[in-house]
Order: structure tokens, then C-alpha cells, then sequence
């Protein structure tokens, strides 16, 4: 433990001298990884799935503000949609505001929380979330995962419809906005996923903020195994398509993620404990 709490006092001394050039190369890949997702999985206007777009925007969003880098993604998935079929960008566009103004009320400053569960979700490792946001944060976090979960099933359905909802253009506007909306808005894996990230979160929360050794571990541990069992129960009453080996693989990534986020901002020498009991 003290070998370990030596390299956690040299990296926070290696962090406090360079931090920002740190927290901006932290940002230039989180642009790079971001746009690049976005691109590469619903590239439909060519212009703006080019790797000097790619490169360009993860570059100027690195010295911008987070929330600039939420509007560039909103911007470029709208683009995306708006070559596939306009009515996709219309009603994309309308659920964005809408998630951003729910969004912007409660959690204004932690913009990067939205893209991080996206990419969570874009990486097939969900359950990352519950562990990472219930640990360093509240439960209004809840709020930025549930935007960001909204997000990538909105962007992952057209990825798969593409043909259908650019074919479904000729129509009619007003048929194919209904017909988008219904699609997106009742798709019951996504519920689902929001559901077991959000009693995760609360779970992870309630018990890394109790008064025991090790809550860190327990929490993540408790969090990771709950949305597991929330996804699989629910999986099977939907008869939905979720991958076990990939939220397995999830839930273990997570106690993982946990263990080091418990090293480097809450690791304590257990072996010094004592409790004393007053009467």
C-alpha cells in the first residue's frame, strides 16, 4: 500500500506541473476518437467524413471549451443526417434542443459527461458509466448519461435504417417525421440500457458514501453487478438482442475502472483503521 501510494503522490505531482498540457492532449484525443466514431459510422456527406475533418475539428475543439466540442458532434451528426434525409435531420435536431435544454438545467459545466457516455456506449462498454459517474459524481449525473445514451441509439438506428429512412423521404415529410420519432422514441433496449445505467449510478453512489473499508471497491463491484443483472432480466423479458459476453465484459471493465479511480483519488491504508465507540 505504501509502494502504491508513492506512485499516487508522484503522478499528482507529474500532473500538477504539466496539467495543461495534459487535460488538453486528454481533450485532442477525446475529439479525435469522437469525431472519428461519428464519421466512420454514419459518414454520409463525404465532405464532412474526411480525416482532415476528423483531424480539424478534434483540433480546434482541443482549445475550446468542452460544450464547444458537444455542439461541434451535434453539428456534424445533424450534417450526417441532413445528406441522408431531411426529415432525420429535423426531428434529430428537435430531440437535441430538447435533451439539451433538460440537460443544461441541471448539470451546465460537466458538457464532456454527455460524450463520454456516448463513446461509452460507441466503444460497447456501457457499464463503464455507472461505475465512473456514481464514484465521481452525484446522481444528477444521471441526467448528461441519459442524453448521451439517448444519443447513440439515435445515431446507431439510422446507421442501420439508413436505406429504409432514405428511401422513406419520398413519402412525405410529415409521414416520415412520424414514422422517425416512433421508431427512436420507443426502442426498448435503449430504455432499457437507461434504466440499468441509471440504478447503477444510484447504487454505486449510495454505496461508495457509506462509512465502511473498501466502499470504493464494493461500490463498483455492487454497481457493475446490478446493471448486469437489470440488462440480462431485461433482455430476456423484451426478448431484445444485447450481447451477454459483451456486458460481461462490460461489468468486469468496470470493477476495473473503479479499482484505479479508487487508487488515484481515494486510496487509503486500511491496515491503519481503528474504530472507537463512544458511549
Amino acid at each position: 500500500m505504501s509502494t502504491l501510494l508513492v506512485w499516487r503522490e508522484k503522478l499528482q505531482k507529474l500532473y500538477a506541473a504539466y496539467s495543461v498540457y495534459i487535460l488538453k492532449g486528454i481533450q485532442f484525443v477525446l475529439g479525435l476518437v469522437l469525431f472519428g466514431l461519428i464519421n466512420s459510422n454514419i459518414g454520409f456527406m463525404k465532405m464532412a467524413s474526411s480525416v482532415f475533418c476528423t483531424i480539424g475539428l478534434a483540433v480546434i475543439c482541443t482549445f475550446l471549451p468542452m460544450i464547444v466540442m458537444v455542439m461541434a458532434a451535434t453539428v456534424l451528426i445533424l450534417a450526417h443526417f441532413y445528406a441522408l434525409s431531411l426529415p432525420i435531420a429535423i426531428v434529430s435536431a428537435v430531440i437535441f434542443i430538447l435533451m439539451y435544454i433538460f440537460y443544461f438545467r441541471f448539470t451546465p459545466k460537466k458538457s464532456w459527461l454527455v460524450l463520454v457516455a456516448a463513446l461509452a456506449f460507441g466503444l460497447k462498454i456501457p457499464f463503464v458509466i455507472p461505475v465512473a459517474f456514481g464514484l465521481m459524481g452525484t446522481p444528477v449525473w444521471i441526467v448528461p448519461a441519459a442524453c448521451g445514451i439517448i444519443s447513440y441509439y439515435m445515431v446507431d438506428f439510422v446507421k442501420r435504417s439508413a436505406t429504409a429512412l432514405k428511401s422513406a423521404d419520398a413519402d412525405g415529410i410529415a409521414a416520415s417525421l412520424t414514422s422517425f420519432t416512433k421508431q427512436v422514441l420507443s426502442n426498448k433496449e435503449m430504455w432499457l440500457m437507461i434504466m440499468a445505467v441509471v440504478i447503477g449510478i444510484l447504487v454505486v453512489n449510495m454505496v461508495r458514501s457509506r462509512a465502511v473499508s473498501n466502499a470504493w471497491k464494493i461500490a463498483s463491484a455492487v454497481g457493475a453487478v446490478v446493471c448486469l443483472i437489470v440488462a440480462a432480466a431485461g433482455n430476456v423479458i423484451l426478448e431484445g438482442h444485447i450481447s451477454y459476453v459483451s456486458i460481461i465484459v462490460s461489468a468486469v471493465l468496470g470493477i476495473a475502472l473503479g479499482i484505479v479511480l479508487e487508487f488515484l483519488f481515494f486510496s487509503v491504508d486500511y491496515s491503519q483503521t481503528e474504530n472507537i465507540q463512544f458511549e
